[in-house]
């Protein structure tokens, strides 16, 4: 007879914890703190759990995973949109804690089909640096925003003055960031080998450090696909459609933006490619160039090889 994979699925909140299983029936609700977490471990052993999942729950979901990953437990964190497809593909049209967690354990065994790397605890502050780097851009963006319509001197004055703390803590952040990646030998050398690429510079290479520890580690298919910069066909019978990327790690796919700029105008190799491609539309030409920037960084990371100015 054969051994029955039981799945859990965990619906985090800032105070509750709510679990359910799968195929079999059972429930628990528990505190988000240290004796909520035992207890939920406990039961999650009493029924012989072999994989946990849950959703990303700003950051909420962090403590749980830490502290299941201890206990031995695998952990997925899925993707909400894909989460939310799969409860609409059962037909599950109700929505509570309770709900949530009996779909996540259900997605757990259909959607999970491989053991998910642990999380990597390590490469939190430079995530949480990167993450505020990104607030401090968007607030001062949007004070350069409303310097262009504002008229009255003393709110002028008020929104310059914002707009510099900003740029000061902006330029604080990017000094701590270089920092820890500095202070990490295994970092500091990634760094240096991802920059030797031209068009790559520190942003890039914190990003790809922090937010695509995958690196190297994945074919030139799948580490496009998880950056969200691969190309998904769109056929149906006769009909050939655009293709199109979709998904992917957004910060990723945004730091490489920037650098695809940068590349094809100072990348020899990028430069050349953007070159075979004219004639296509600007933003066709701009992903198949992050693309294949990604596709050059990821092959020296693999090989541990600085670059030597010729195509990958």
């Amino acid at each position: 007879m054969a051994q029955i994979i039981i799945t859990a699925g965990v619906d985090v909140s800032k105070q509750w914890l709510d679990v359910a299983l799968w195929p079999r029936t059972g429930s628990l609700r528990v505190t988000r703190d240290k004796a909520g977490l035992g207890e939920l471990a406990r039961w999650l052993k009493i029924h012989q759990v072999a994989g946990v999942a849950l959703e990303a729950s700003g950051g909420y979901e962090i403590d749980v995973m830490d502290a299941l990953h201890a206990k031995g437990f695998e952990v997925a964190r899925l993707n909400a949109a894909r989460v939310r497809a799969f409860a609409k593909a059962k037909g599950r049209l109700a929505k509570n804690d309770r709900v949530d967690a009996r779909t996540l354990a259900q997605a757990a065994a259909v959607l999970v089909e491989e053991a998910p790397a642990p999380r990597r605890a390590d490469l939190d502050p430079i995530v949480e640096h990167l993450s505020l780097r990104r607030q401090l851009i968007e607030w001062k963006t949007d004070c350069a925003n409303r310097l262009e319509r504002l008229r009255d001197k003393n709110l002028r004055k008020m929104v310059e003055k914002e707009r510099a703390r900003f740029a000061e803590r902006l330029a604080l952040i990017d000094k701590q960031l270089a920092g820890l990646i500095g202070a990490d030998a295994d970092h500091a050398a990634l760094a240096k080998r991802v920059r030797s690429v031209p068009g790559v510079g520190p942003v890039l290479a914190q990003t790809l450090i922090g937010l695509l520890p995958e690196l190297g580690r994945l074919s030139r298919r799948a580490i496009a696909a998880l950056a969200g910069v691969a190309p998904f066909d769109d056929d149906s019978g006769k009909r050939s459609g655009e293709r199109r990327i979709k998904d992917g790690r957004a910060h990723v796919r945004e730091a490489l933006y920037m650098a695809a700029l940068s590349a094809i105008r100072f990348n020899p190799a990028i430069a050349a490619f953007a070159k075979r491609l004219a004639g296509k539309k600007p933003k066709v030409i701009i992903v198949a160039c992050m693309r294949k920037l990604l596709v050059i960084l990821n092959a020296i990371v693999r090989d541990g090889a600085d670059w030597r100015n010729a195509p990958a």
